[in-house]
């Protein structure tokens, strides 16, 4: 039976991802990251499902999507870094707690336990791990959750077209700051290990 607009095998496979762990695995193992310029597609969870590529609001996308088949409201969260790319979550709560499902190329920037009290805490375990190539720790700022239920009207599980209106949303929703009183100017350098492990795997 379809759901949402989708195709039977499509509804069947997100069907199949029954927890946010398996949703993470296939984002990690299913799908390659995409490495086409910024800008050059924002695809739908279908393209997804069909082109087997995402870049980070792709995956979210799709996470948001498949938590939807199973009943979570479809929420995704933006992560706005300076000297660096801006980095997108699907949230989630599990008994009263929130977690995060992502596709990223950097190793720390993935998965979240729901273990976080509130978004604050959510969004500060990925500090550390929020890094440019020049070893500066980039994350600066978190949007407020948007329930993607809004942009149902252009069918965005299904659509054929790159959908930017999420991407425009997300850029110009305010945002909360994580530092006050200046304390990014005086951020230590990410040091060799935790440099070396944030990119193992990095496509």
């Amino acid at each position: 039976m379809s759901k949402y607009g989708f195709e039977k095998g499509e509804t069947l496979a997100l069907t199949a991802l029954r927890t946010p762990e398996r949703i993470q695995h296939f984002l990690d193992h299913d799908i390659a990251y995409n490495k086409e310029p910024d800008g050059e597609t924002i695809r739908s969870p279908r393209r997804v499902l069909r082109d087997r590529v995402a870049h980070c609001l792709e995956g979210a996308l799709l996470a948001a999507a498949a938590l939807r088949v199973h009943d979570f409201p479809p929420l995704l969260l933006d992560l706005e870094s300076v000297h660096d790319d801006d980095h997108v979550l699907a949230v989630f709560r599990h008994r009263g707690c929130w977690g995060a499902i992502a596709k990223s190329n950097y190793s720390g920037l993935r998965f979240r336990e729901p273990v976080y009290r509130n978004l604050r805490e959510l969004v500060m375990s990925y500090f550390e791990s929020y890094f440019n190539i020049s070893r500066e720790k980039t994350l600066r700022k978190y949007s407020r959750p948007v329930q993607l239920s809004r942009f149902d009207g252009m069918s965005w599980m299904t659509a054929e077209e790159d959908l930017w209106l999420i991407s425009d949303h997300l850029a110009r929703i305010p945002h909360v700051p994580l530092l006050q009183n200046g304390a990014g100017r005086h951020l230590s350098k990410v040091d060799d290990r935790m440099f070396a492990a944030g990119l193992a795997g990095r496509a």
